[in-house]
């Protein structure tokens, strides 16, 4: 992946049956691996955000992508992004034996030094949250893994906004809507 950049591939629809299977056929035709993907309500109300991350080797490939998107019925905006243009996360859940963890001397350095949280332990095991971007949360990863041993382990898909005051649909959605108002009011007046 060195000569390939991540993208930052942000949809809105409304929450209709199928409309996952629709863009996840996009990316198959194009040959395109999804590496995360997350999917909520958007600040709009009714409207849904699909964060979808994934390698290409140029902009013009995703701008062939994203036009692709926009064409679908169910689509309302696609857009991507490069990571200079968002703010992003990701959350890790790590499961390690507690008493693995507690034979270790150094459980609250390590969760100090990543930042991490625990948030459950029990007899048998403990679990620990990390949030950061996919370098901090596979830090933390490796560091267990290599001293204590990971029973379990899931990483979010990346969860993004962009940089920018408002949701770009927003802008979108306005500027159709003083359209909309300025074709009315031509209709009228001719």
């Amino acid at each position: 992946m060195e000569d390939k950049t991540l993208y930052t591939i942000t949809i809105f629809s409304e929450n209709t049956v199928g409309v996952l299977n629709q863009i996840a056929t996009i990316f198959t035709r194009r040959q395109l691996n999804i590496e995360t993907l997350s999917v909520s309500p958007s600040a709009i109300k009714g409207i849904h955000k699909f964060t979808i991350t994934s390698y290409a080797d140029s902009d013009e490939t995703m701008k062939k992508l994203v036009k692709q998107i926009d064409k679908r019925v169910d689509i309302l905006k696609a857009y991507f992004n490069t990571n200079e243009d968002l703010v992003h996360q990701e959350i890790a859940l790590y499961k390690i034996e507690t008493a693995k963890l507690l034979a270790t001397s150094q459980v609250e350095k390590l969760v100090r030094k990543h930042n991490a949280h625990i948030l459950d332990v029990n007899e048998h095991s403990t679990v620990i949250q990390k949030t950061g971007h996919y370098k901090d949360t596979q830090a933390l990863f490796d560091e267990l893994a290599e001293s204590i041993g990971v029973l379990q382990f899931i990483r979010s898909g990346r969860v993004a906004i962009t940089k920018s005051k408002v949701e770009r649909l927003s802008d979108m959605l306005a500027k159709r809507e003083a359209k909309g108002e300025n074709e009315q009011i031509s209709r009228l007046v001719n």
